[in-house]
């Protein structure tokens, strides 16, 4: 039932205490266990005496709380900071500072101007993000709340004036303003319903309650005299734990979260509570989790600042040869007296030039060089990535193919960083509850007195069914039986022998009965009642616990009533066939935790018998059972087998009758350890329960199944086919994880099944010794064993795929440092990794393996708390909304609803961003190594002499107006083949993972491309001017006419290129690209039109000078039609002889083959990388198709499109023959 403000009022004497301890007061002076005070645990808090003397020495932290990354005082240096770390930046800051220098090759303004505006356009969009969040700090902290003034009268204030100890009033529908300790509210029994979406994403409620001691103020004026004292943890940022204790005249009081009120947070369902402030402003746990992420970039990025430190570093040495050039023929410009070059006048020239110190001269010829050439170094690059990938975030944030109809929960982009890091991906590490499972448990199976119940069928056992060609009994049957069955979400069990009553007749009726009862009180669920229609509906902290309460409730055993210290069932009496109310008094919760592994309740029944109900998994629960509570064990173990085989989730429940003077001594241990105030306490109160929960007597096991998500299957093997190595990281069990692998196409029929598992004989032995170091050395050497051994199978085998699966224990010792690099050798030579019972920790440091030792990219996927860790550890981390709450999704870089739509995101938007953001740096960098070459021909056409080859304000505008716009178009629009095509060859996402777009080689073939185009654009240019006539009246060119048409060319050759590179145009391509030589020609004639003072050597330079002559068009149209044809040719042999895969794609698809299903193979094994879960991944040099395979190709597609050539030449068996060589 959804919760939220549409939920009916409930009774309220139907809910109490939840965490119930006995609350025996105790004098703290007398508490030897206490550690208030110490590190760690210093807080103090006097409730509603905050202005005491006390309290104002401690001088805690006030409630205002401060989002904002600047302030008015430090936003201009911490963001001028921000900008010149970058290099780049740094750099054209050091030219516009030496700009306003004699140095200066240009105008100081026009060379400060880019910069300015690059430089402004970042800092504007981190003070428009600021100021956002200026906006919302103003609206929380000026909210307000009602406070206690005195005289037990309640005013309101401001969230921002709060104190620690001030005690608050919060009403229903109110977020908390502070971090508080509930006292009381208006429930009888001290209850509220708590929404936490602020804090970690959960939509259902929390329910809190106050200590019973103080859950009778519940009115104003109750408040007058009331003073107490909490002494405390420290500000931390744990959201799920709190240990302190409340001072009273009774006594001392333990605290727990239970009592804990979180800011942000919001009160649903109470009309209100009363709670005292602890925990103000910056030390509130929410503000202490708003830590900033880790720091990911991608490794284009990062080999993106490479390029520009090469780049760099050949700006200083072109600039280095020039100087070195300059001073050379300066000194030699007066030589015994005479002058050699006498128009230059160097006998009154400055020292800039002057002969007799050429060294100085050299020397400041090279600050000016430093300055000139740095148009090598693209200003604009790293603004318009920014921008190109937050245009791509929009459009996977805007893909209506994964978004997710049934939650309405589209796909989501959090940070734009890592885009093209989406095309990269070698390796996914994925959660499998909520992830590759919907994480919506059923109860379907279980095991009572050594006897099965249930005869559903899972999805993994119909998988197994398929796998082996069997047919199941009766599947057709059982799906009918299902479907007349009113469906009960949660609960999808069938077996006649158990329900409608009908387990009285079977012969261990009183297991069940005690089995069904345990189901139905050790919990801590909470029931919902409509008044209206006296339906119970249930708020449980996890699915698998909703579906045992509701298993619990069709067989019989109703939970209808929660009290302050009961439980009510309306229970199946066997005698009368009728249901009777039974209560139980509720002692003691003892509360399920992940090392625990288990939960219990301790109640006395009607009769007045104390029992302790205990329910767990297999791994703790068998070793906990009295010697005389062992009759069903041998049975059971094999039951939990088979319902592990089938995909299903076990727990173990099991039962013992208490006496009351071994519970008294239980509750008084219980008690003090609660009562501690220290770090230890959650481990001093597993000890008392560890040694209370033992000699129980086994009941039975239930087995509840967690389906996979629609699509999965297809997905894995889409992405298998992709070369993607996935790894499931589960805390399941072995037999679990690996049938739902088997469900899910991780594992084939056929695989060799690697297993290093801890549950082995000798290591039995030995625990049964309880000789742990002997066990541990043990394991670890059957480990080391299972590694070696299965290198060497994989050394071995060469066509068959192999998995490898591996548990917790075995993975701790693994993941150790003298043996994490051969686990990782052998996991790497399998196609799937499966890796069971492994807990968040271990997630992590895997994770954290395959991403230092390979060097590749890597994604984890999750959907729960138990995966962030995984998920920020990785380079790219997914997470998915599923039942376990946000947390995953808040920590994520990339959020989703639905594992399948992994496919989409990597082998489309991945692809996708990876081709364009390497495609557009590639392009980056060539047309500023065109135009930086060009000036540095002009430099030695000029003896160097510092004299720039175009105007001013040419050279500004380059990267801003004229060629910035066509890239950025580039970036975002460019598809080299189509989303379907993306899907259905999937091999060509490898193009992505062996970079193929974005190596060096790569890079420096688009380097020497921009060298050359400089080259020819420069000496076309200049030899076709040079000495003829371009006036009607016979003049040649001049400086201002040659720098225009020269960088008219430049213009017109960077913008075709461009043009040739588009593998898909759009009206936007078209518009950036000839709008881009549009602006150009109108700049020409506006900017010459300005005052010579102003436009200088542009003025009236195209209108009088360039426009009317007939050479500078045909200058412009040979010299970009002769710059380009080399690319062009080099362009037209790679694809006919050398294409690469995304080329092939495209080839079929202008041919028509696209849809031909043998065609579409035969391409398909092209692919150097195999799918990895048909064989074993090898390591492959190259993904470029091979000649004589590419050749191929190209013979079919000639085949189709033209029979008669294909006849007369492509059947030739010498020219096949000599491409077979």
């Amino acid at each position: 039932m959804a919760r939220g403000t549409t939920m009916r009022k409930k009774k309220k004497h139907h809910f109490g205490r939840i965490h119930v301890s006995n609350q025996g007061g105790s004098d703290p002076n007398l508490s030897t266990s206490l550690l208030a005070g110490g590190p760690g645990f210093s807080r103090t808090v006097y409730c509603n005496d905050p202005e005491c003397l006390e309290a104002g020495q401690l001088r805690y932290k006030n409630n205002y709380v401060r989002t904002t990354k600047y302030t008015i005082a430090t936003f201009l240096p911490k963001s001028l900071f921000e900008q010149f770390r970058r290099v780049a930046n740094l750099y054209f800051l050091v030219c516009a500072l030496l700009s306003f220098t004699p140095l200066s090759p240009y105008s100081a303004l026009s060379n400060v101007f880019p910069l300015v505006v690059v430089v402004a356009a970042t800092m504007g969009k981190e003070i428009v993000e600021d100021w956002r969040r200026k906006m919302q700090d103003i609206e929380v902290n000026n909210r307000k709340v009602k406070a206690h003034r005195g005289d037990g009268t309640f005013d309101s204030k401001k969230w921002r004036d709060l104190r620690v100890g001030d005690i608050v009033k919060v009403e229903k529908d109110e977020f908390f303003p502070a971090d508080l300790i509930l006292f009381s509210s208006s429930y009888e029994e001290a209850i509220c319903y708590v929404e936490t979406t602020n804090l970690d994403g959960e939509t259902n409620l929390k329910l809190k309650q106050a200590l019973e001691a103080t859950s009778g103020l519940n009115e104003d004026s109750l408040f007058n005299d009331f003073k107490a004292i909490v002494r405390c943890e420290d500000p931390n940022a744990n959201l799920y734990t709190f240990i302190g204790s409340l001072y009273l005249e009774e006594g001392q009081l333990p605290l727990s979260p239970q009592q804990l009120l979180l800011r942000d947070s919001k009160l649903r369902n109470t009309d209100y509570v009363y709670g005292a402030v602890i925990f103000t402003g910056h030390d509130t746990k929410v503000m202490q989790n708003s830590t900033a992420p880790p720091s990911k970039r991608s490794k284009i990025e990062r080999r993106t600042d490479k390029i520009v430190y090469f780049l760099f570093s050949m700006l200083v040495l072109m600039s280095t040869i020039g100087s070195i050039y300059f001073g050379i023929v300066t000194g030699m410009d007066i030589e015994d007296g005479a002058m050699t070059r006498w128009y230059l006048r160097p006998d009154i020239t400055t020292m800039y030039y002057d002969p007799k110190r050429p060294a100085l001269a050299a020397v400041l010829h090279f600050l000016t060089a430093f300055m000139l050439y740095g148009y090598l170094i693209p200003i604009s690059l790293y603004v318009s990535i920014e921008i190109v990938k937050v245009l791509q975030s929009v459009f996977i944030n805007n893909d209506i193919h994964m978004y997710h109809e049934e939650s309405d929960t589209p796909a989501r982009a959090r940070t734009s960083n890592l885009n093209e890091e989406l095309g990269q991906v070698d390796t996914i590490l994925s959660d499998k509850t909520g992830t590759l499972t919907c994480n919506s448990m059923e109860f379907i199976k279980c095991s009572i007195a050594g006897v099965a119940y249930g005869r559903g069928v899972t999805e993994v056992e119909k998988a197994m069914a398929r796998r082996k060609g069997e047919e199941l009994d009766d599947e057709e049957n059982l799906d009918s039986e299902l479907k007349q069955i009113v469906s009960v979400k949660g609960y999808n069990f069938i077996d006649e022998r158990i329900v409608d009553g009908n387990w009285v007749n079977e012969p261990r009726a009183d297991v069940i009965q005690k089995f069904l009862q345990l189901l139905a009180i050790c919990h801590t669920a909470i029931p919902d009642v409509d008044e209206e229609t006296g339906n119970i509906s249930y708020e449980a902290e996890s699915p698998d616990e909703a579906a045992f309460v509701i298993a619990a409730r069709e067989l019989g055993f109703e939970f209808c009533e929660r009290t302050q210290s009961s439980i009510s069932l309306l229970e199946f009496e066997p005698t009368t066939g009728e249901k009777v109310k039974r209560v139980y008094t509720l002692l003691n919760i003892i509360e399920f935790s992940s090392s625990r592994k288990r939960m219990s309740v301790i109640v006395q029944n009607e009769e007045g018998k104390l029992l302790l109900l205990c329910k767990g998994a297999d791994s703790v629960m068998f070793e906990r059972l009295a010697e005389d509570g062992r009759e069903f064990e041998q049975q059971t173990r094999w039951h939990i087998n088979e319902y592990a085989e089938a995909g299903l989730r076990t727990l173990i429940l099991a039962y013992r009758e208490v006496e009351e003077s071994e519970y008294k001594e239980f509750s008084e241990a219980f008690t003090e350890a609660k009562s501690t105030v220290s770090a230890d306490r959650d481990e001093l109160v597993d000890q008392v329960a560890d040694q209370f929960e033992r000699n129980l007597i086994l009941l039975g096991a239930t087995a509840v199944e967690d389906k996979l998500q629609n699509g999965v299957p297809e997905c894995i093997d889409k992405l298998a086919q992709a070369g993607i190595k996935l790894w499931v990281l589960t805390g399941d069990k072995m037999e679990t994880a690996i049938n739902i692998g088997y469900a899910c196409s991780l594992l084939r029929e056929g695989m060799k099944q690697i297993i290093i598992s801890s549950e082995m004989h000798e290591r039995k032995t030995l625990e049964k010794a309880s000789d742990k170091s002997a066990m541990d050395d043990t394991l670890k050497a059957s480990v080391l064993h299972h590694i070696t051994e299965g290198k060497e199978l994989a050394s071995r085998e060469s066509t068959e795929a192999l998995a490898l699966i591996i548990d917790g224990k075995s993975l701790t010792h693994a993941l150790e440092d003298d043996v994490k690099d051969m686990f990782l050798d052998l996991a790497l030579a399998c196609a799937s990794v499966i890796c069971c019972r492994s807990s968040p920790k271990q997630k992590a440091l895997v994770t954290r393996l395959v991403k230092h030792k390979t060097g590749a990219t890597t994604l984890a996927i999750g959907d729960g708390a138990n995966d962030v860790g995984m998920l920020q550890e990785a380079d790219i981390g997914v997470g998915i909304s599923g039942a376990e709450g946000m947390q995953a999704v808040m920590s994520s870089d990339i959020a989703i609803a639905q594992f399948r739509f992994l496919e989409r995101l990597l082998l489309v938007h991945g692809h996708w961003c990876y081709r364009r953001i390497a495609s557009m740096i590639c392009y980056f960098f060539y047309k500023n190594i065109v135009f930086g070459f060009t000036l540095f021909y002009f430099e030695a056409y000029t003896s160097f002499s510092g004299q720039t080859a175009y105007n001013d304000w040419y050279l500004s505008f380059y990267n801003i107006f004229f060629t910035s716009l066509p890239v950025i178009a580039l970036g975002v629009f460019d598809q080299d083949v189509s989303s379907k095509l993306c899907l259905k060859f999937p091999q060509l996402y490898q193009e992505g993972v062996q970079n193929v777009i974005f190596n060096w080689r790569r890079i420096i073939g688009w380097s020497f491309n921009g060298i050359f185009s400089a080259t020819s654009v420069f000496y076309f240019c200049v030899y076709a001017m040079e000495s003829q006539a371009f006036r009607g009246g016979g003049e040649v060119v001049g400086f201002e006419i040659l720098g225009t048409v020269l960088y008219t060319c430049v213009v017109w050759v960077v913008n075709a290129q461009m043009a040739l590179a588009i593998n898909y145009f759009t009206y936007i391509q078209h518009l950036f690209i000839f709008g881009s030589l549009a602006v150009w020609y109108l700049f020409l004639v506006a900017y010459g039109a300005m005052d010579p003072d102003i436009s200088t050597t542009a003025y009236q330079v195209f209108v009088e000078a360039c426009a009317p002559s007939a050479s500078f068009w045909l200058i412009t149209l040979f010299v970009t039609l002769s710059t380009l044809v080399p690319y062009s040719i080099y362009a037209a042999v790679q694809l006919q002889f050398f294409p690469m895969y995304h080329q092939m794609i495209q080839l079929i698809e202008a041919n028509g083959q696209s849809e031909d299903l043998e065609f579409c193979q035969m391409l398909r094994q092209r692919s150097l990388t195999p799918p990895t879960l048909s064989y074993t991944p090898k390591v492959h040099e190259s993904f470029m198709v091979s000649a004589p395979g590419a050749f191929v190709i190209i013979l079919e597609l000639i085949k189709h499109a033209d029979p008669v050539f294909y006849a007369a030449f492509g059947n030739s068996t010498t020219l096949l023959l000599y491409f077979d060589n």
